[in-house]
């Protein structure tokens, strides 16, 4: 994902949870794919599918058992 394509999600993702606490953070060895922080804390992926020119996002984000206390 380019920077625009990023900076847009992330708005996306802010205005959609009304949290500004939430970043994306492009990785460098991965194009197709951006990194969801709230704060300082990795929450999960956003990966971008591009099927015969029709474009989405998936956030995956997985909950282990032993934190939900």
């Amino acid at each position: 994902m380019n920077a625009n394509e990023t900076d847009k999600l992330q708005a996306y993702l802010q205005s959609k949870f009304s949290n500004t606490n939430i970043r994306l953070i492009r990785r460098p060895k991965a194009d197709d794919s951006v990194e969801v922080m709230l704060a300082n804390e990795f929450i999960g992926l956003v990966y971008k599918d591009d099927d015969e020119g029709e474009i989405s996002y998936q956030f995956q984000m997985a909950i282990i058992e032993e934190d939900l206390g």
